[in-house]
């Protein structure tokens, strides 16, 4: 218990239950079955970006160019499927969309590497270069009409349950997408060496290089990785909304990145862990839904990811303080206690 006192998602945890009680209160049919699965569904997109911020984060990097990247890779797959959708499937659909991802985040990881430009810099440079090729080709077209079985995909349930008026609902494909890409994430930075190498080199680049990390192999798979989640993310983008804008995802990194910081990971890199971002995920999407279902103008929501992203990162510093605090006291006594000795 002392220990769960002192964990970020505690009270991440805790601030969710709050919000879901009251907004409750306020309008039951928030807090219903159909309701959490409409709001898992709704969420899989910002929850697929931020599992890929999060690695980025946890290395010490940061990228703002997802949402160009996954624009690039949905467009694409747009264009594949009004022209030889009949001969595509949504195993390829995914394959390519993934592929484009990972080619355009290791153009970020080789621009940070190799020419030691902040990857702040180096992201925001790319995000506009990508939305300007993609805006200069497609002139701002947007694309729909795609074949009958991208949409019909979309509508899978792994299991469905029905309201009293007879309307299906229950977890989505795109969902379960989510669920096993949570997984995978989870399994890597906790179980592999890629792992604690990711945490190694957001805690102290030095420090993991002289312990034998390979920090351009790392570099390049987090952005990598964060080009993999832009690219399904397009994918699931498209399968919600079955239409395909060059502009469609503007303004989204915020969402994402409030979403990863409100779940305890450090801008300064080396702390962060995927409970917390699903966590955080959770609380944007219900602050969102939340506010729509009681009224709130949608401008205020802005508002309010601002003030989440300042107070999760005061938060993020603070406990940092704290622990380096203990940690010098700590080795001072230690230290005091070896002299006496």
């Amino acid at each position: 218990m002392k220990n769960l006192l002192y964990r970020h998602e505690t009270y991440v945890f805790l601030a969710i239950i709050i919000f879901v009680t009251v907004v409750s209160i306020i309008n039951p049919a928030f807090f219903t079955l159909e309701n959490f699965f409409d709001l898992l569904k709704s969420a899989s997109l910002m929850g697929t970006f931020a599992i890929g911020m999060l690695f980025v984060l946890v290395s010490g990097g940061i990228d703002i160019s997802f949402t160009a990247i996954a624009t690039v890779s949905g467009y694409t797959i747009a264009v594949l499927l009004l022209r030889i959708g009949d001969s595509l499937n949504i195993f390829l659909v995914f394959l390519i969309a993934a592929l484009i991802g990972i080619a355009l985040g290791m153009i970020n990881a080789l621009i940070i590497h190799n020419f030691k430009i902040p990857s702040i810099i180096t992201t925001i440079a790319t995000q506009n270069i990508f939305y300007g090729i993609l805006t200069v080709i497609t002139t701002g077209t947007w694309l729909y009409g795609f074949p009958k079985w991208f949409g019909d995909f979309a509508t899978i349930r792994a299991f469905t349950f029905y309201t009293s008026e007879g309307v299906p609902y229950g977890l989505s494909i795109v969902s379960v997408i989510w669920i096993a890409l949570i997984l995978i994430s989870w399994f890597i930075l906790k179980y592999t060496v890629l792992g604690r190498g990711i945490y190694a080199m957001g805690g102290n680049t030095l420090s993991a290089q002289r312990a034998g990390f390979n920090l351009f192999g790392l570099t390049l798979f987090v952005y990598s990785w964060m080009g993999l989640m832009a690219g399904i993310g397009s994918v699931i983008q498209a399968l919600l909304v079955q239409t395909v804008a060059p502009n469609s995802l503007v303004g989204k990194e915020m969402d994402v990145i409030a979403a990863v910081v409100l779940g305890g990971a450090s801008m300064a890199g080396g702390s962060g862990s995927v409970l917390g971002m699903i966590l955080g995920v959770t609380m944007i999407s219900i602050l969102g839904n939340g506010m729509t279902i009681m009224r709130v103008p949608a401008i205020w929501y802005n508002v309010v990811i601002g003030l989440v992203i300042i107070v999760s990162v005061g938060a993020s510093a603070y406990r940092r303080k704290i622990f380096t605090r203990r940690k010098v006291i700590t080795e001072t006594t230690s230290a005091g206690g070896q002299s006496a000795a």
